[in-house]
């Protein structure tokens, strides 16, 4: 196997120092909910007034961003808006304290305008430091439309032929899941830096994939981030500061839980038969641990560490389109919960469902040997003038931002190729345990 365990939980390191705007998540909705969320906000060192504040300022991106919200919000096939894009307010202080790193401009290349229309909802249009120079989507509706929302001046009819662009120095890959390592690889090679949409690496072909993907990376020496958007929840970013500060010590337990009810309808994902998003895409009957990131990241974008054997269990989905695992993925199940031994000897607990209800959102806990210390700043890193935190929580715009520090300040990603492939095949090897009837099994190991 490529790589080894990198076991040392302090490999992460470069923002501790940075501070910035306070904001925190904006699924927030009843009023009990909120008071205990606010208390894990004061636990994490972040005051009541900064809670409040990040209420309203995990904003959403507008206008020329290209993040709808509200009506226009992507939603699943019941109506229900998809998690992450919730409708939220700008926060008028994100960008208090930025300093420019650079005065270069990275030339970006754009993949993919789906449901979620990712493509313009990072903000890489608005970036002082970005040039959007290309746009491309199967889809010519599509692709017009995602060039007018970033500003791009040249489209393409696909990303394998955007990627041939000399031109472009990095390419943001927000196309369908089971096409982003395929697409990740080929730029790399093309020796372009790329940034992904979740996951890493995708279904039967996962851990051929993951090899694949590594390699690339390290033969081309380009940096590639996986845009998980946990890692920039507020109190998940507040956790790992802790960490970092060595004031959690050693992580004993954590836990993620990422639950979005498809409804009997389902929801619409990419369809390859016919190149339309519709209800016969990849999300039909998907097993819940092959897209596991927003709640791995609650253990691996925390400390830096790894999750080394899974044993998981899952439950008979409770739509048709399950059909006993008699679908497109084999998959019989809606809900499927996952029990992983970390790298520093402690345990997480992570769990993805389809069909649990009143089950909604993104979220994670940490439990570490030592208590909270509530004098350490667990505040986000402030952006750049023009570039809001977006959806999922506030986190769109730290993402872009980091990525593109990375390049300008060749550092690593905050969400590097290491951490990826660690937090989705976390999830794939948990899918195959859960088959296996919660068979105990080694996750592969991947660090540059």
């Amino acid at each position: 196997m490529s790589g080894s365990l990198r076991i040392s939980p302090q490999k992460i390191g470069e923002e501790l120092a940075e501070t910035g705007s306070i904001k925190a998540n904006n699924r927030i909705k009843r009023a009990g909910i909120m008071n205990n969320e606010e208390q894990n906000y004061e636990q994490s060192g972040l005051s009541r007034r900064g809670f409040l504040h990040g209420m309203g300022g995990a904003g959403a991106l507008l206008g020329m961003t290209g993040m709808a919200t509200g009506d226009d919000a992507p939603k699943d096939a019941d109506g229900k808006i998809i998690p992450g894009f919730e409708k939220t307010k700008n926060d008028p202080n994100a960008a208090k304290g930025w300093q420019p790193v650079s005065d270069r401009k990275v030339r970006v290349g754009i993949a993919g305008y789906g449901l979620c229309k990712f493509g313009a909802a990072f903000s890489y249009q608005n970036h002082p430091n970005v040039e959007v120079v290309a746009a491309t989507d199967l889809d010519p509706g599509r692709c017009a439309a995602l060039a007018k929302a970033v500003g791009a001046k040249k489209t393409y009819p696909s990303c394998e032929e955007m990627i041939k662009d000399k031109s472009i120095e990095a390419v943001y890959i927000a196309t369908d899941a089971p096409s982003h390592a395929r697409l990740a690889i080929m730029a790399l090679n093309h020796g372009k830096h790329v940034v992904s949409a979740v996951p890493a690496v995708f279904g039967f072909e996962a851990e051929g994939e993951a090899e694949e993907l590594f390699n690339a990376v390290k033969k081309s020496g380009m940096k590639y981030m996986m845009n998980e958007t946990s890692t920039f929840h507020a109190y998940l970013y507040a956790k790992r500061m802790q960490y970092q500060a060595g004031a959690l010590g050693k992580v004993i337990y954590s836990e993620g839980e990422y639950w979005h009810d498809f409804g009997a309808k389902g929801i619409r994902g990419f369809n390859p038969k016919n190149g339309k998003v519709d209800l016969n895409g990849w999300r039909k009957a998907l097993p819940p641990m092959w897209y596991p990131t927003h709640a791995t990241a609650y253990y691996v974008s925390i400390t830096g560490g790894r999750f080394t054997e899974v044993s998981a269990v899952g439950t008979p989905g409770l739509y048709p389109e399950y059909n006993g695992g008699d679908n497109q993925h084999k998959n019989p199940f809606g809900t499927e919960i996952a029990m992983l031994k970390t790298s520093e000897g402690g345990i997480s607990r992570m769990g993805g469902s389809w069909d649990m209800k009143d089950a909604h959102g993104e979220k994670g806990r940490v439990y570490g040997e030592k208590p909270h210390n509530n004098k350490i700043n667990g505040s986000r890193p402030p952006l750049p003038p023009g570039v809001s935190g977006g959806g999922h929580g506030g986190s769109h715009g730290h993402l872009t931002n980091n990525f593109i520090e990375s390049i300008l300040l060749d550092k690593k990603p905050i969400v590097d190729v290491g951490d990826a492939l660690n937090m989705t095949l976390a999830g794939v090897i948990a899918h195959q345990s859960a088959l296996k009837g919660g068979e105990w099994m080694t996750i592969p190991q991947y660090d540059l």
